[in-house]
């Protein structure tokens, strides 16, 4: 099966559906992406960076202020390096720091520093109330206005709607993050 030769960043926030991380990365080297994996700090709490280098066979990036053996800007570097990126599953505070340009992690640095063309695929996962609060929403409408280049169709943010599922905290509602299958057929796509 010859190389998709694109480049996919998954970004892993802390929410109980960082698992679900792996089945994407795995079905995303099967179909022969080039996969790195940036994890929030909280993120290591639900997975392990072991885990996420595992299944994608790269180094994995939690840290911004890591230590390195030579120098380069980890967020740049990424940034430069991705053709698109996606965050699954993604927490209200992950949604909400991108929404107002905070850059207080890794991951949040990244988006941030990224190419005007460059897409950024969002799949959230949280609890009903959260998704449903006027300021998530009026995060994630603000997300979706940003435009791409003149020569590109559509906006630098897409979200991929969270499913209506029994959540962690024992409710039955909105909140639950997009199956694989959804994931995988928008970064088809628009990778």
């Amino acid at each position: 099966m010859p190389t998709s030769n694109k480049n996919i960043i998954i970004g892993i926030t802390a929410s109980i559906a960082a698992y679900k991380a792996c089945d994407l990365i795995s079905v995303l080297k099967h179909k022969n992406y080039n996969v790195k994996g940036v994890l929030t700090p909280d993120a290591c709490n639900f997975i392990t960076p072991l885990t996420i280098q595992s299944l994608t066979q790269n180094p994995v990036y939690t840290d911004m202020f890591k230590p390195i053996s030579e120098f380069n800007c980890q967020h740049i570097e990424l940034s430069n390096w991705a053709d698109l990126v996606v965050i699954a599953p993604a927490t209200a505070d992950i949604i909400s720091k991108i929404s107002y340009g905070f850059a207080d992690n890794l991951l949040a640095a990244l988006v941030l520093s990224l190419p005007k063309k460059t897409k950024v695929l969002i799949a959230p996962a949280m609890n009903t109330n959260m998704w449903e609060n006027e300021i998530m929403q009026k995060n994630i409408a603000s997300l979706k206005k940003i435009p791409l280049p003149v020569r590109q169709a559509g906006g630098k943010y897409i979200f991929i709607e969270p499913r209506i599922s029994r959540l962690a905290c024992g409710t039955v509602g909105k909140g639950a993050m997009a199956d694989a299958d959804l994931i995988l057929s928008t970064i088809i796509k628009h990778a």
